[in-house]
């Protein structure tokens, strides 16, 4: 028995839906995460979007979208825009400072991918940024995804977030310089933060008090995320001093069985520790200009927002329980 007219038109309508959506996927997720900061709510929110698009042609016909792209963000920045507002209230009671979900890449180095490719996976995601944009408002974190990582004029933004061009103007002003003075624009090459990632993390791990005097900033800042359900400091620790004693207190009691892969982390050189197999944290740290040292060194800990980290080939280290390193490359 074949299916009726009516059944073909909405079966084709559904599967050319689905096509639109699926073509869009990967810039909804980018523009949604950098607002939320977090892959499970991201995802969330895009199954919220799939439900929204796929049930406009429900019902009453409706005339076609002339601009999929436009309504599709549209959709889902005002879905990221409501939980936003829930999870802000969620993080008051959060334990300890939160850092986003890290966004771990496949093996390949940060220095081996092409101009495109690190410009996409770079400062757009950055944990350094990202952290930034936890001090703005929703609205003004918005704007800033959408005008300077995405590139939208401030009339197209206008009609995302059904606002006036003068509205968003200020809006875009205001989150731009909050950004630039918490953030001056400064990008390492990727060797250089390789080569920094690397000799912090060894003194880091192998609990060298000396070293990180030396190579942390004056004014350096660390952040642990442990979600309250892992090892971690209850508030950002400041001062050269205090976050060397700090990481060399982490260090002097480890769990068994390091071991350290270094990956891509939001665009970063960064460092995934291992125990016993399982992930144990990610490590990241920002540079200072001029050749400071160490600025910001941030540290997830949280099993919730490590469940998504794979082990995969790469270069690897394995911290002996003396504190010493040992290479190892292949599968982890």
């Amino acid at each position: 028995m074949t299916d009726s007219p009516g059944r073909q038109r909405e079966t084709a309508g559904t599967d050319a839906a689905t096509q639109v959506f699926v073509d869009h996927r990967e810039l909804l997720f980018s523009v949604v995460y950098n607002i939320l900061g977090s892959v499970a709510d991201t995802e969330d929110v895009l199954q919220e979007t799939w439900l929204s698009w796929a049930g406009r042609g429900r019902g009453a016909p409706q005339a076609p979208v002339e601009k999929p792209r436009a309504y599709l963000v549209r959709i889902a920045v005002n879905h990221a825009l409501a939980r936003r507002a829930v999870e802000d209230r969620r993080r008051e009671m959060y334990a300890g400072p939160w850092l986003p979900e890290p966004l771990v890449a496949a093996d390949s180095p940060v220095e081996n991918a092409d101009a495109g490719e690190r410009a996409l996976r770079g400062e757009a995601v950055s944990m350094a940024l990202l952290v930034v944009l936890e001090t703005l408002s929703p609205l003004e974190r918005a704007v800033f995804v959408l005008n300077e990582v995405f590139g939208y004029a401030h009339t197209e933004i206008a009609e995302i977030l059904d606002r006036s061009a003068s509205a968003v103007r200020q809006l875009a002003h205001r989150a731009r310089s909050h950004v630039r003075s918490r953030r001056p624009r400064f990008e390492a090459h990727p060797r250089v933060r390789r080569q920094a990632t690397e000799r912090f993390v060894a003194a880091a791990l192998g609990g060298d008090l000396a070293t990180l005097l030396e190579i942390l900033a004056p004014d350096v800042t660390l952040w642990t995320d442990g979600g309250g359900k892992a090892r971690s400091v209850p508030r950002p620790v400041r001062g050269r001093d205090k976050v060397a004693r700090t990481l060399a207190g982490f260090a002097s009691r480890p769990p068994a069985d390091l071991d350290v892969r270094y990956r891509s982390v939001n665009g970063d050189a960064a460092a995934v520790v291992y125990a016993e197999g399982a992930p144990f944290a990610v490590m990241v740290m920002d540079l200072a200009a001029e050749g400071e040292g160490v600025s910001d060194v941030y540290i997830v800990t949280d099993p919730e927002k490590l469940a998504g980290v794979g082990r995969g080939e790469g270069v690897g280290r394995t911290v002996t329980e003396e504190g010493a390193t040992v290479e190892r490359r292949g599968p982890a």
